[in-house]
């Protein structure tokens, strides 16, 4: 990182608790003439204050982080700065983190497993005022949300409980759970409970 920044240049600040992604990172914008490393940040409230400080083009946000999470961290952030723009990068490809960081206002996401291919289209796609998410799982970005019901029921679906355990367990009645699972297993397009487990694991709704 250079002491001074180039304003003609794409300023990125790169937060990430790794020190191997963000020496990765550093690797991939340093050859290039139209972007600079201003910054590193190892968690969300480091991640703050360098914001604050270099008013960066970019940044470049980890989703799960110690103290304050990246999602935190991005709320924040735009709460003091509206046009911010950031991007996330995880190993974690479920969509509902996705939708979730979209919502606190990030311009994109990415997979870490793909920075090398895909990270400085990303950033020059971003910095354009664009917004870039996977293509395996924009997809669901649109799905319709679970209710906090239906999630109740799903996980006691996963955790291998009957219905009429389940009823039990939330103090309803088997008919009920019945019309919860049907919902649910419809918004997931799922044909059957096993079915709607394993797509809910894939797409980051539950975890088992």
């Amino acid at each position: 990182m250079d002491a001074m920044s180039d304003s003609s240049l794409i300023q990125v600040l790169s937060v990430d608790d790794h020190p191997l992604v963000r020496e990765g990172i550093a690797a991939i914008l340093e050859p290039e003439p139209d972007m600079q490393l201003v910054a590193e940040a190892t968690n969300g409230r480091e991640a703050i204050e360098s914001f604050r400080k270099h008013r960066p083009d970019v940044a470049l946000m980890d989703l799960y982080m110690p103290d304050i999470d990246g999602i935190e961290a991005t709320v924040r952030i735009r709460s003091e700065f509206p046009t911010a723009r950031i991007i996330f990068l995880t190993s974690y490809s479920g969509d509902a983190r996705m939708v979730a960081a979209l919502k606190a206002g990030a311009s994109g996401y990415l997979l870490k497993h793909t920075l090398r291919k895909e990270l400085l289209a990303t950033i020059r796609a971003v910095n354009a005022g664009l917004r870039r998410v996977p293509a395996e799982i924009a997809e669901y970005a649109g799905a319709e949300a679970l209710t906090a019901r239906e999630l109740d029921v799903l996980r006691r679906v996963a955790a291998g409980r009957s219905n009429r355990a389940i009823a039990t367990d939330l103090q309803i009645s088997e008919s009920t759970v019945k019309a919860h699972l049907a919902a649910l297993l419809a918004k997931l397009g799922a044909d059957g409970r096993t079915h709607g487990v394993i797509i809910a694991v894939k797409r980051g709704i539950i975890h088992i």
